[in-house]
């Protein structure tokens, strides 16, 4: 690759869009266009309207790629997290407007590079440290750069190894999230993907200058583009892909401790090791209650919740057994356990079995696992099951869950690495920290 490439970003779908163009663009057709704008889509549902003429796509190109910008209103961010909520949001490039499945999406098309200003001042705060910034803005380069050369490769079956199927026989639901409903477009523009909200995150030149620094650098291993994941708090320990996503392993995610000794950590694939481990609280990188850093990490809404390292999530008998009907689409009665069957390398539970009074299921991988036991998402999948009490017939009248981490915990861990870059190390020395052997190419 020589030239930097332009990525396509998914903002928001709806039935009509509201947004404002800042400067004069063109549209393919010829027309100018500036100022407040609406779209909506045609009765048929198959068309763009706009202006009282139908399209099949909308293009608002900017004649002024750097001084011209627009503003989407309503955009949702944190989609099914628990601080989801909409924001009006501004962007850079060009407007694209599409059909899809029966709704409209505002996609913003955009030189990566750009991009990359948003996405490290939208993941963290743009007031981070510099080297922080710098290995992020690699990370998040290599990864929407793995994305896009994905193109339409199908995604791997979840659960492939015949050890850990052996393992759990019976019915299961084994499934994971990736790029895959993303057909007309690279990546989404929130968590689902990594987060981008627009020029209007960018507080301060420090971020630009991050990415300039490091324009075109990427993490490879044995000559090809690192999947360079990250998440906000590994707990402790870094966790293995394929907990996560597919069974095919990456050498350069390997389970390490977030601390100066990495190897100095019990293997918590083991039960026991993992419940002392998660009760317990040993020290990381990411185990930190600095509000300074925290802060330069953490937009203001991550900050409404204190807990990142260690937290506990309470479930009444009602709640879970409303929440494992909704989420599976099956009534397995009234929850008598949940029961870990496999863990990763960081205690993230791969494989739940959980067993009702109608019937038992095993879930996995962890997202699964999270989306299933919360209205939202657990913090991870890294916890430990306790009870207490018992209801009218005789079932645990309340579940109590003792976690770990922020996240998948696979790459980097952004609150591990920020505690890195106070210390004073280098963003080459924090990205060896968590993709070990890999090389940091520069690719233009």
């Amino acid at each position: 690759m020589t030239h930097e490439p332009r990525v396509r970003v998914g903002i928001l779908s709806s039935q009509k869009l509201k947004f404002t163009l800042t400067g004069l663009y063109t549209l393919p057709d010829g027309q100018m266009a500036s100022g407040a704008q609406e779209v909506s889509i045609s009765e048929s549902g198959m068309a763009v309207v706009w202006n009282g003429a139908t399209y099949t796509s909308l293009d608002f190109e900017p004649t002024s790629y750097l001084g011209d910008s627009f503003e989407i209103e309503g955009v949702t961010i944190g989609v099914d997290f628990h601080w989801e909520r909409k924001e009006n949001q501004r962007f850079r490039g060009t407007l694209r407007i599409i059909v899809e499945g029966g709704q409209l999406t505002a996609i913003n098309i955009i030189n990566v590079e750009d991009y990359l200003v948003s996405v490290i001042s939208s993941e963290m705060s743009s007031t981070s440290s510099l080297e922080l910034l710098r290995a992020h803005a690699v990370i998040s380069r290599g990864w929407v750069l793995s994305m896009m050369s994905r193109g339409d490769t199908p995604l791997p079956p979840a659960n492939k190894n015949t050890a850990l199927c052996a393992l759990n026989p019976g019915p299961a639901l084994i499934k994971y999230w990736d790029r895959e409903d993303h057909a007309n477009f690279d990546v989404c523009a929130d968590d689902h993907c990594q987060r981008y909200q627009g020029i209007s995150r960018i507080s301060t030149p420090v971020a630009a200058g991050a990415v300039a620094d490091t324009r075109g650098e990427v993490l490879t291993f044995g000559g090809q583009l690192c999947d360079t994941r990250f998440s906000k708090c590994c707990g402790g320990v870094f966790e293995r892909f394929e907990t996560c996503w597919d069974d095919e392993p990456r050498p350069y995610l390997q389970p390490r401790r977030d601390g100066v000794n990495q190897f100095d950590y019990p293997d918590l694939t083991i039960e026991k090791n993992a419940r002392e481990w998660i009760i317990g609280n040993p020290e990381s990188f990411c185990n930190t209650a600095d509000r300074r850093v925290l802060s330069q990490v953490l937009n203001g809404y991550d900050r409404e919740t204190p807990d990142f390292y260690r937290w506990t999530e309470e479930l009444s008998q009602e709640k879970i057994t409303r929440l494992v009907a909704g989420r599976l689409g099956e009534d397995l009665g009234g929850i008598r356990q949940l029961v870990p069957l496999t863990r990763g390398s960081s205690g993230r539970i791969r494989e739940l079995k959980i067993i009702g009074t109608k019937g038992e299921r095993v879930i996995g991988k962890e997202l699964m696992i999270r989306r299933t036991l919360s209205d939202s998402h657990l913090y991870s999948s890294a916890f430990v099951v306790e009870t207490e009490g018992s209801d009218a017939d005789g079932l645990p009248a309340l579940f109590i869950l003792h976690g770990a981490g922020w996240g998948h915990g696979v790459g980097l861990c952004q609150i591990g690495a920020a505690i890195m870059g106070e210390r004073g190390y280098s963003y080459s020395e924090i990205l060896g920290h968590y993709y070990v052997s890999a090389t940091l190419t520069k690719l233009y």
